[in-house]
């Protein structure tokens, strides 16, 4: 089973009946645009899961919770059940973003459920396609399951005044540099990060070819970040909390299991105009 990558390759000569691959692309510009290009080809016996809809609870957002809230264990469960999921089964999702996006939310959805045998597939449908895979414009008819799975609450943070007083931890921000610096917002409302967070670019754990950094590679890089913080005290954040998962899966290669997310992350941190704001490299 595999935790954390999978190569092409490996996917490509796994018996079809003993793994599910889900199909997460998405983009935040035209959130359906991922639908329709599942259904233009995809790799041939993936489902489809919409960020929007089947990994986050959009109708949260108001709640200060950021744009794209956790969902609800039940509804998560409900999604599982019918796209044919069964426990022990070989999961691999991916997307056209090497994994930077909704592949490691849904990674880090299952791993929240205590899901072990759960992989992004290294490089993405990029990488698939580089080496002359099939796509296909079959969509599966899996047969439903019934199951019912419950989130591991240490895993996450959600409460904004403890991310603001964390004394003993590291918050870990995932965003491109010049938007951790406050030097551009092309998302959210305000530009800038929480106080006290160590910039650590998701881009930063891939290759130039898309594919992951050996865990090698990522065990020093990341090492020399945490300085004197164990994993257990790191906490990751992005803009919604899900490139955040992009570092928790890259953390995770590399051995250094055991960091948690702050959910709704950025986003939800300035739904709150009283909270603090800092720019620059401080």
């Amino acid at each position: 089973m595999k935790s954390t990558l999978i190569s092409v390759e490996e996917l490509a000569v796994w018996p079809p009946d003993e793994v599910l691959i889900v199909d997460c692309r998405h983009e935040l510009t035209d959130p359906a645009k991922g639908a329709r290009d599942y259904r233009a080809g995809h790799i041939p016996g993936a489902v489809f899961a919409d960020l929007d809809h089947d990994l986050s609870d959009l109708s949260r957002s108001k709640l200060g919770l950021g744009r794209h809230p956790l969902p609800f264990e039940e509804a998560f469960s409900a999604f599982l059940s019918r796209i044919g999921w069964r426990p022990g089964l070989q999961v691999v999702c991916y997307d056209a973003n090497n994994g930077a996006l909704a592949a490691v939310r849904l990674w880090w959805l299952l791993r929240f459920c205590g899901v072990r045998e759960v992989a992004v597939l290294d490089g993405g449908l990029a990488a698939w396609t580089a080496a002359a895979l099939p796509v296909s414009q079959d969509i599966p008819q899996r047969e439903p399951t019934h199951v019912s799975l419950h989130f591991d609450s240490s895993q996450v943070l959600l409460d904004h005044a403890s991310v603001a007083h964390m004394p003993n931890d590291l918050l870990l921000d995932a965003r491109a540099t010049p938007r951790y610096r406050g030097e551009v917002e092309p998302v959210d409302r305000v530009a800038g990060h929480v106080p006290g967070a160590v910039n650590r670019p998701f881009s930063d754990n891939l290759e130039s070819d898309g594919r992951f950094k050996s865990p090698d590679a990522l065990r020093q890089q990341f090492l020399a970040v945490l300085g004197k913080y164990t994993p257990e005290h790191v906490v990751h954040m992005c803009g919604s909390g899900v490139t955040a998962c992009h570092n928790l899966l890259a953390m995770e290669h590399a051995g250094l299991a055991g960091s948690r997310l702050y959910a709704p992350s950025w986003s939800g941190w300035i739904s709150d105009a009283e909270r603090p704001i800092a720019t620059g490299d401080a």
